[in-house]
């Protein structure tokens, strides 16, 4: 997402505290090995689920979701999006038909603090019992958790890096640097980020570092059309060191689209599944709607996970993904748009 100056498990032991996640045990890590994703992708799209309230706040939109699902309930962390720029809010519900009424918590009420915050990613940290939330504060930023109930628990901002690192520094251009994604294999924490020109960089440190240690990032993919390889960039595993990534693109229509790869490696290299115009991973070509169509753009979102930790895993079947939609007749300044969010339902999975 641009920043301001641009426009920007269930199943507990009864001895464990209601806030830390019981793990998918290996067999069902090792399930998704034997699954594929189809070579093409078909999905349904909900209505706008998910909007600003009329509480005050005269918020524009709602954006950048992060979505998980834990102790029976979904727990979604989003961008406040205004005039006078970025901040976060959760909320949480047991099913999509409550999500519009789920109560708004803005964490610039928590130690999180006020001031630029977003496009947020969660997960739970095994290794120290934490949940943490990654977001942008013009650097790559995180705070922690004990229990992500509690939105007045997370810690004040922390960052990844001291300022913004050579690399991304030589190569940004005109773009801004965002969309910060950890994800880690068994060795190493890796943290992505894009720069609206056409780069996704990549860092890794130790996972018995984290987040301590990013290393200087390396360029994992680029594209002289900065349009293709934009932004909101994720990356999931998909069993058996298989990877999913997903990115951002603009299309030639102006809509935003989502392109995908697979490798069998974080640091890749990466191989093309759906990313084209005429076969994406999810457009407006490849999407339907119930009734007219109440966005061009499928944007910025999250796959509905219910593996909560740090491996970002998922199941390539039935995939469910939350994502940031727009009035294809609005217009004007970006940080004012009307962005809600949305469900996709694929449709036609191959497992």
């Amino acid at each position: 997402m641009l920043p301001t100056i641009f426009v920007l498990l269930a199943g507990f032991a009864a001895a464990l505290p209601s806030h830390v996640p019981s793990l998918p045990n290996s067999d069902s890590k090792t399930l998704t090995a034997r699954q594929s994703f189809p070579s093409s992708f078909k999905w349904s799209s909900s209505a706008a689920l998910i909007g600003p309230k009329s509480d005050g706040r005269n918020l524009a939109g709602i954006k950048d979701p992060s979505i998980i699902y834990h102790d029976g309930k979904y727990h979604v962390f989003a961008s406040t999006a205004s005039s006078s720029g970025y901040n976060l809010v959760y909320m949480s519900f047991t099913d999509f038909s409550g999500a519009g009424s789920a109560t708004f918590h803005y964490l610039d009420q928590s130690p999180i603090g006020p001031g630029y915050r977003a496009a947020p990613q969660v997960f739970y940290f095994e290794p120290h019992g934490l949940w943490y939330l990654i977001y942008q504060n013009d650097n790559a930023a995180y705070s922690t958790n004990k229990d992500i109930n509690n939105p007045s628990g997370w810690t004040a901002p922390k960052t990844f890096y001291s300022g913004m690192p050579r690399t991304i520094s030589q190569n940004i251009g005109s773009g801004y640097w965002v969309d910060m994604w950890v994800i880690c294999d068994a060795s190493n924490c890796h943290l992505f980020s894009s720069d609206d020109n056409g780069h996704l960089f990549r860092s890794q440190t130790p996972v018995s570092s984290f987040p301590s240690g990013m290393s200087e990032p390396v360029i994992a993919m680029s594209d002289s059309n900065k349009n293709a390889l934009f932004e909101a960039s994720n990356v999931y595993t998909i069993g058996d060191s298989r990877y999913l990534l997903i990115i951002e693109a603009i299309g030639s229509d102006g809509a935003r689209y989502f392109r995908s790869w697979t490798s069998t490696s974080i640091s890749g290299t990466w191989s093309s599944l759906a990313n084209t115009e005429s076969n994406p991973f999810a457009r407006s070509n490849n999407v339907a709607f119930d009734g007219s169509a109440w966005t061009k753009s499928i944007s910025h979102g999250e796959m509905v996970r219910d593996d909560v930790d740090q491996t970002m895993t998922i199941s390539p079947c039935n995939l469910r993904y939350l994502y940031q939609g727009v009035d294809p007749s609005a217009g004007g300044n970006y940080n004012s748009l009307p962005w809600r969010l949305g469900l996709l339902t694929q449709t036609n999975s191959a497992c």
